[in-house]
């Protein structure tokens, strides 16, 4: 599985949030200032890659995801965690919590879902 470019990192994010659909349908869960052809090209790069399957219907493609959003998650957020965190989890929480994006009861929260076993 190939890592995607930011814009074909949005254009995944909308596929999956609309499930089947035409590039029209995908525009509309995407930021207004991408152009209609630059979608176009992304969805084709992204069926290139394996990412999205196609198929006709009449005159239009209707495309959808090949790769589901938690596989990608998982492939490259442990990509993540291994390369910038020295693959620990638990320096990946202390880099959230010092840079003040988790709170205490986020953590707290955390801690219950693992003893819960969740």
């Amino acid at each position: 599985m190939e890592k995607l470019t930011h814009t074909e990192e949005e254009t995944m994010q909308a596929v999956w949030r609309t499930g089947e659909g035409n590039v029209k349908a995908f525009m509309e869960h995407l930021d207004e200032s991408l152009p209609y052809t630059t979608v176009a090209s992304t969805i084709k790069n992204l069926e290139k890659k394996g990412y999205l399957s196609s198929r006709l219907v009449g005159n239009a493609y209707l495309y959808k995801p090949s790769v589901s959003e938690d596989e990608y998650k998982k492939k490259f957020m442990g990509h993540v965690v291994k390369e910038y965190f020295d693959n620990s989890y638990k320096e990946l929480v202390n880099f959230f919590v010092e840079q003040k994006k988790l709170s205490a009861k986020e953590l707290k929260e955390i801690i219950n879902l693992i003893e819960s076993g969740k």
